[in-house]
């Protein structure tokens, strides 16, 4: 499978998120890569089919604080965001990153 994770950084990167997710939902993948929880998440998003926003939380916090005080969730790591219409519509994090709910919850934004 190829590579469908966007490496994301910087405060201005939240911007470009929010705006693109006028057009379509959005996955925001906040990982560390130090983290064995995360990387089993790492693992679930790689079965994801579609674009991922990839946020390594250690070079990139600014960005994850971004995220956190601009939506009002709590930052957790990892943790899987998808942004529509400039709003979280869905989240989840550690174990219950799945790639399956990924998709589905992707899906009802589409349908919205």
């Amino acid at each position: 499978m190829e590579n469908h994770f966007v490496k994301t950084a910087g405060v201005e990167a939240l911007e470009k998120l929010l705006s693109r997710s006028q057009e379509e939902p959005i996955v925001v993948f906040k990982h560390s890569t130090t983290c064995p929880i995360s990387a089993g998440a790492y693992n679930e998003m790689e079965q994801y089919e579609g674009e991922v926003a990839l946020v390594e939380v250690q070079t990139a916090r600014d960005l994850s604080q971004a995220i956190e005080k601009t939506t009002g969730i709590s930052h957790e790591s990892p943790q899987v965001l998808i942004l529509s219409n400039g709003k979280v519509v869905w989240d989840a994090s550690h174990w219950k990153i799945k790639a399956d709910a990924v998709a589905k919850a992707v899906s009802e934004a589409r349908n919205r």
